[in-house]
């Protein structure tokens, strides 16, 4: 299901948008302002969820053992991984 909403904007928006859909970017303006709230909604369930790992960590932060290991796997993942020369 769909449901219909008005939006204002301003006339540069309009202007820009108009662009956009001459351009081919978009099929039309219902097309590209669905996209962008498409964008802007999965960009903040993100926020979200990197807030969320920052209270966890900011509630129990690494100890110093945890991050010796960690280091200690990326710097050995580094040099596993088959760098090829290109000098």
């Amino acid at each position: 299901m769909t449901i219909q909403i008005a939006v204002k904007l301003d006339d540069e928006a309009v202007a820009k948008l108009d662009q956009l859909v001459a351009e081919g970017a978009y099929a039309s303006r219902s097309q590209a302002v669905r996209r962008a709230v498409d964008t802007l909604v999965r960009s903040e369930e993100r926020w979200r969820i990197d807030q969320g790992f920052a209270e966890g960590f900011a509630r129990q932060p690494e100890t110093d053992g945890e991050m010796a290991e960690a280091t200690r796997l990326a710097i050995e993942s580094i040099h596993e991984e088959p760098w090829e020369v290109w000098w």
